[in-house]
């Protein structure tokens, strides 16, 4: 009988209800927080606030199940996620709501809203099989940029929190407990590790909540009148309308969920030790489709991974799926306690802005990091982002723009992260998708003629290998491997796709590509000729001479590295690299496990192609790289 895997394993009913209560705290926060600012922005009684948390946290429930326990073959990942209400979707359905009502939101915007919800889930799960060809019109550019403008537009929703929503003055006891809230978040994130450092925005919204009720600035009045027992029916706030416009931003922001989601798929597997296959990805989408779709009729919100649940998997290594379904049964039952809800709907709107601030803020982060990975040398990428961002802080600032343009149009206008988004995706494909911009050559053929991305394409597997031979000293099965991502959408992509063959390779494979390298002790002694020779990657030339210590020094390090790893001590040499760096990170490399090693070693090897590939880019284009240069290496 063979074993089952840690996945699929299922823990003694004692632990399994502890760590799936722990998943719940984990992801409570993040996920009340968005029915309580979508609720607080388009100005909903106390009764319909409470009413959308518990829809909010029963849907969370069934769509982690469908997740986690899964569908027949075709719909659900069957890994240890945890699914919530996606904060991406926040801007666009406050900028629905209250579009369709002329600002004045209410109950009246509600049934709009999840027409465009229920759309957007229909869309998701038929195009999860088709998503790649999808996923090149949203690279990190794109996604990064719709992130950063997201997460700066939604700031003026705390702000408001901030001051309680008040048109004079703030008082100065909300903008205490608003920027008390953020304090106590910021100081558990800095003074608290593990499972408590993953639940700082739950510790700050108890904290300050606390802290309002004994100073009678609070009151569970409303928990008193609530219900005991309670659940959500389907349409509760009437038939759903179907605006063109407001189902095409929720396709945007599903479309972006769609990649976060399938990042998360990627690291779950990785923590887990399953390996990621299309035909999860595809699982996994479609639930996020069939869970956004219920949480449109349900009275809901989109739903895609929850990343934090994603990091506490990874600090209790705890890798049972079973847990997530406990944790899924727990969400239900509090789903149907209205009492519950009430509790999160007393909340004072000060320290709802404390803590959305931190979440605002870090959404935006995340832009940021995901905006980092591409070629921020390259103007196009400047002008996406910088133009996206600009035009959304406008409509932040100034939202009465959009009232110059006809009804039909303010939808995609009237809030930040709408024209933002609209402004990126657009801008994009006019510089990466029609026509063949100047500058967009990745190599030069054997007759000196540049090579586009688009030829690159086109290439068969041996006219791959050629073109990017020199990314590599003898071994190609890295090219190889990357010929089979083709087609690139843009030039990160094809650099990412050769990263991860190397990364990603057969155990076998990897040990012959480090083998293939010099050690730096052979690298660094050698005369300048020779070293050209055995290595062609900037950065290898130019060091001083070595005195005889320092010489004994690196003989010895790289003869120790040998005898302990059984391989070359290998590393990619900066500009600005002295040899006494390049010891010291040897020794300190000594101290990691064979594994970790290898790991290391490779990453070398990807920073040694990375600075090869950058120098066909600058040949390739010459002049774009002169400019580039003019401002990036000062003699």
């Amino acid at each position: 009988m063979s074993l089952k895997h840690p996945v699929d394993q299922v823990p003694p009913a004692p632990k399994l209800a502890v760590l799936g209560l722990q998943h719940v705290l984990a992801f409570y926060a993040g996920a009340v927080i968005v029915p309580l600012l979508i609720a607080s922005s388009l100005h909903l009684d106390t009764a319909t606030t409470i009413h959308l948390i518990n829809a909010d946290l029963l849907t969370c429930g069934i769509a982690t199940l469908i997740q986690v326990v899964g569908i027949s073959k075709h719909v659900g990942v069957r890994l240890p996620i945890i699914q919530g209400v996606t904060t991406t979707a926040v801007a666009p359905i406050i900028a629905i709501g209250l579009g369709v009502t002329s600002g004045k939101g209410g109950l009246p915007s509600l049934p709009t809203i999840y027409g465009a919800i229920i759309v957007s889930g229909l869309f998701t799960f038929f195009a999860a099989p088709l998503f790649a060809k999808f996923l090149r019109f949203f690279p990190p550019i794109v996604t990064g940029s719709v992130l950063l403008v997201m997460g700066t537009s939604l700031l003026a929703v705390s702000a408001g929190d901030f001051t309680n929503y008040a048109e004079d003055a703030p008082k100065v006891r909300d903008l205490a407990y608003a920027f008390g809230t953020l304090a106590v978040i910021v100081l558990a994130q800095r003074f608290f590790r593990g499972f408590l450092g993953t639940i700082a925005v739950l510790i700050g919204l108890v904290g300050g909540t606390a802290v309002a009720l004994i100073l009678g600035d609070a009151t569970w009045d409303n928990v008193a009148k609530a219900d005991a027992f309670g659940i959500t029916t389907p349409f509760y706030f009437g038939t759903p309308q179907f605006n063109i416009s407001a189902c095409f931003s929720m396709i945007i922001v599903m479309i972006i969920t769609m990649v976060e989601t399938t990042g998360d798929v990627f690291a779950t597997g990785e923590i887990v030790g399953v390996r990621i296959r299309r035909a999860h990805i595809t699982r996994a989408l479609r639930a996020d489709g069939l869970s956004t779709l219920i949480g449109g009729v349900m009275n809901s919100f989109p739903y895609t991974c929850f990343a934090q649940n994603v990091g506490l998997v990874r600090i209790t290594r705890v890798k049972s799926r079973w847990v997530a379904a406990v944790a899924a049964v727990f969400m239900m039952i509090l789903g149907i306690l209205p009492k519950a809800g009430a509790i999160v709907a007393s909340i004072p709107a000060p320290v709802l802005g404390g803590a959305s601030v931190a979440l605002f803020a870090n959404v935006a982060w995340v832009g940021l990091q995901t905006i980092a990975k591409t070629d921020m040398y390259d103007n196009r990428n400047i002008v996406i982002v910088t133009t996206a961002l600009g035009l959304a802080m406008l409509v932040s600032f100034k939202p009465q723009l959009a009232e110059a343009f006809p009804a039909w149009a303010r939808i995609f206008i009237s809030s930040g992260m709408s024209i933002g988004a609209i402004a990126a995706i657009s801008l994009n494909l006019l510089f990466f998708h029609f026509g063949k911009s100047a500058g967009t050559e990745v190599a030069k053929d054997d007759k000196g003629a540049g090579i586009s991305l688009a030829e690159v394409g086109q290439m068969g597997r041996e006219e791959f290998v050629t073109t990017f031979r020199s990314l590599f000293n003898n071994q190609v099965w890295p090219l190889e491997t990357a010929w089979e991502s083709r087609p690139f959408a843009n030039v990160e992509q094809l650099r990412e796709a050769i990263q991860t063959a190397v990364l990603t390779g057969p155990d076998n494979l990897q040990r012959e590509l480090i083998a293939d390298y010099p050690d730096m002790a052979t690298l660094m002694l050698a005369r300048p000729e020779e070293a050209a020779k055995i290595s062609k990657d900037r950065g290898s030339l130019g060091l001083e001479r070595l005195n005889d210590a320092t010489r004994e020094q690196l003989e010895e390090l790289s003869k120790q590295y040998q005898e302990r790893f059984k391989m070359p001590f290998v590393a990619c040499l900066g500009t600005t690299d002295t040899v006494q760096q390049v010891i010291a990170q040897g020794v300190r490399r000594l101290a990691n496990s064979a594994a970790q090693e290898r790991r290391v070693a490779l990453s070398e090897i990807v920073e040694v192609a990375n600075d090869r590939f950058d120098l066909l880019l600058a040949d390739a284009n010459p002049i774009q790289s002169a400019w580039d240069r003019k401002f990036t290496e000062v003699e």
